[in-house]
This record gives structure tokens, sequence and C-alpha cells, in this order.
């Protein structure tokens, strides 16, 4: 029996191209070379981790993003950043390196039997990806047991727009199985070893360069 190894961002991958993720996640024959974006993105995640996390200022060039933070850090609870999360195959918490699933969440703050889980981030906020926020929530209801109600929000920074989505541990299973039918074909794809390609306006930023639709941009 196949058992997949999986995170919010290696499924998006491979739903957007078979290929790619075979080449790059598992073969690892190329590495995606990080945009100027990525970058700025790392640094923002940082600067934010260490400001709610340590207290450290912000530095001057990311000193726009302190209101916004500050109304994070003004919620009662315990604050827990940069806080990784991995569950074996029976959705119970395991090592990071024996996951079925893992994930990092950039900010809970634990209140009672209420969780708030919040995503920075750096880029537009004309498409949101609320399904990673449901992630995050069962995750958060598998290591946390008293957590019944997970507030969640993405927080586009560079446009102070939060867009929040509540989520209930009595809908857990409900919830889950949204990511069964994605699981299923990439258990599939592992099984047959087989791994398509899926030619989109993204293959200009594919490292994949043999793949017949790959493109310069």
């Amino acid at each position: 029996m196949t058992q997949i190894k999986w995170s919010y961002s290696g499924l998006k991958e491979y739903i957007n191209c078979p290929r790619q993720y075979h080449e790059t996640r598992i073969l690892k024959k190329y590495q995606k070379e990080p945009t100027k974006q990525m970058i700025y993105g790392t640094e923002v995640h940082k600067a934010l981790e260490d400001y709610v996390g340590e207290g450290k200022p912000l530095p001057y060039n990311y000193q726009r993003f302190k209101k916004q933070v500050d109304s994070l850090i003004a919620i009662d609870g315990e604050k827990l950043t940069e806080f990784q999360m991995a569950l074996d195959v029976n959705k119970n918490p395991c090592a990071w390196d024996e996951h079925w699933v893992r994930g990092i969440a950039d900010l809970v703050i634990k209140d009672g039997d209420t969780a708030y889980i919040v995503d920075y981030k750096t880029g537009s906020n004309k498409y949101p990806d609320i399904k990673q926020l449901q992630l995050m929530a069962l995750m958060i209801f598998a290591h946390f047991p008293e957590i019944q109600i997970a507030k969640t929000g993405l927080l586009f920074v560079m446009h102070e727009h939060f867009m929040p989505k509540e989520f209930k541990r009595e809908d857990a299973d409900r919830l889950w199985r949204d990511f069964q039918p994605d699981l299923e074909r990439l258990k599939l794809s592992l099984e047959n070893d087989k791994w398509q390609e899926n030619p989109t306006p993204l293959c200009g930023w594919c490292p994949v360069k043999v793949c017949q639709f790959h493109k310069e941009r």
C-alpha cells in the first residue's frame, strides 16, 4: 500500500502540474529559483515572527506593518509563532519527519477553547486560498484537544486586508473529506508512476525546462 506524505503547498503544486511535482519534489532533479517576491516574503515573515514572538523591533522597511500586527498581539492568549505541526496517517500528532501531513502556521493564539490562526501574505489579495486555512485549523484541532473553534485568517499585509474564516471541531470529518479527491489522485500517480504535464500560464516559472510545455518568460 502506497503511503503518501504531503503538505498543503506540495498538494497544491501537484494539482497545478503532476510532472513538476514529480521532478522537483520526488526526483529532486530541479529546484525553483527564488524570485524577488519570494525573498521579500521570507524576509517579512521573519521580521513579523521576531516582532510577535520575541519583541524585536520591526526593521524600518517593515514599520508599515506594525499597526496590523499590533492588533494581533492585542488578542488575549498564548502566542505561538511559526508553529510546526505534523500528523500521522491516523491524524495524530507525530514527529516532523514521520509525518503523513505537516505544515507551519505563521501565528497561533490559544485562548481557552478558541484558537486564532493567521497566515501572513505579501502578495496579491485577488485570489485568496482559504483551503490552506482549513488544513491549519484541522491540524490545530488534532494538536490541541481543548480547541473547539478555529478563527483563521489570511493577513495581506501589503494591502491591509484581512480575510477571516471560522472552523469548528464538530465539522472536522467533513473538512478532512474535502482533501480526499486530490490525495487519491496523488496516491494513484505514485502507485502507477504516472505524472501528467499540465500546461498553465505558470509554465514560464517552472524549472523543468525539458518539459514540452516549458516556455521562457
